[in-house]
């Protein structure tokens, strides 16, 4: 925990309103959601789908302020420092999914979860894994040579993609690589199952395009830093983002822009939207001075991972709690508050931001209390 340091507002607010959507995105009060709110069914992007890629840019903004420190220490150091925090972001991430280590059993009593059915991979084991490579890669790398690798990534994942996977079909959902190379490495029992079978939409090898997320961070980080207040350089984001979105969608024809294999096409097109919409931030927060609605976003800004943490382990405990004979705290609190007041997608959504507002309030207190709870 620590004080806040020198923060650049619209870094800010586009990492709290990345951390304000997961929270909806992720907590609704039904399955009966609109559809903006949906993670598209395989390929195609809907805006649910471009917050996780999101959040990995608000990562790599974050770096290009916090890898400053680096350039005093010698590489041993810096070296220790990055896998230091990459594995406890990681241990965070599968102690989540473990908890609270124990489950109802078939005779009404509980018992132990063995490690051999945990989930390894998932949401902050990404952003440990894509954190600590990207960080290793910029250290150690000239700038040239990172954005050389970033695009060997995406290439590369694209060649292994069509290479292994299914012929014919190497992008659908039983034939794409991905599945089948996580099956191989971890086995099923530690894979997701959200789709009705083990598969992990943050496997160990869609993990590498997602390094790029990071690193375009990083540099649009470096980028505002140095322009980003300037009319000149928020024109160059917006065009650079026009134009990856526009070589998304040309890529797109080959390969299907997909969130659930993270494919290299829909890298771009996420870090795309997000250069136009930090773009659309500068232009109202710095160069127009309208910032006063920015506080409520800044609070989730500045403890962007603290306040999801907070919110997946809040939401895994109300799921396991029961309020009654096969209901959960969570589905209680729904039907009996949620749904009787507004009924179907509405009360869904009612659900999910009432939720959202409650992780605010603990992040205000935090920030009334100047504590900052960094890993």
């Amino acid at each position: 925990m620590s004080s806040a340091p020198q923060r650049f507002l619209p870094l800010d607010v586009f990492r709290g309103m990345t951390v304000c959507f997961m929270i909806i995105v992720n907590t609704p009060g039904t399955s009966d959601v609109f559809g903006p709110l949906n993670h598209a069914r395989w390929h195609g992007c809907t805006p649910t789908d471009l917050v996780f890629p999101s959040f990995l840019f608000a990562v790599g903004n974050a770096m290009s302020f916090s890898m400053r420190k680096f350039a005093q220490m010698d590489h041993a150091a810096v070296v220790a420092k990055i896998f230091r925090r990459t594995l406890l972001i990681f241990l965070l991430g599968f102690l989540m999914y473990w908890l609270p280590f124990v489950r109802h059993s078939a005779g009404g009593g509980w018992e132990f979860i063995p490690i051999g059915d945990t989930r390894i991979l998932g949401v902050l084991q990404r952003i440990a894994i894509c954190y600590g490579l990207a960080a290793l890669m910029i250290h150690f790398l000239p700038e040239r040579l990172v954005w050389g690798l970033s695009a060997a990534l995406l290439l590369g994942y694209w060649l292994i993609l069509w290479a292994y996977g299914q012929p014919g079909d190497p992008y659908s959902l039983h034939g794409n690589a991905v599945l089948q190379f996580d099956r191989m490495v971890m086995g099923d029992r530690h894979l997701y199952k959200g789709e009705g079978f083990p598969f992990d939409p943050e496997g160990l090898l869609s993990t590498l395009p997602a390094i790029v997320n990071v690193v375009a961070g990083y540099y649009t980080g470096l980028f505002i830093q140095q322009q980003g207040k300037t009319a000149k350089g928020v024109t160059r984001l917006a065009a650079v983002g026009v134009v990856l979105i526009i070589l998304a969608q040309l890529w797109n024809l080959a390969l299907p822009v997909n969130k659930k294999i993270w494919t290299s096409s829909y890298v771009l097109y996420a870090v795309g939207i997000d250069l136009l919409l930090l773009s659309l931030l500068i232009y109202i927060i710095d160069l127009k001075h309208r910032s006063g609605w920015t506080g409520f976003f800044t609070i989730f800004g500045k403890n962007p991972l603290f306040l999801y943490l907070l919110s997946e382990v809040l939401v895994i405990f109300l799921f396991f709690f029961q309020a009654g004979p096969g209901t959960s705290v969570y589905a209680w609190i729904n039907m009996h508050i949620f749904q009787p007041v507004a009924p179907g997608k509405v009360g869904s959504l009612l659900f999910a931001v009432v939720f959202m507002l409650l992780c605010w309030s603990v992040g205000w207190w935090l920030d009334r209390k100047r504590i900052y709870v960094r890993v």
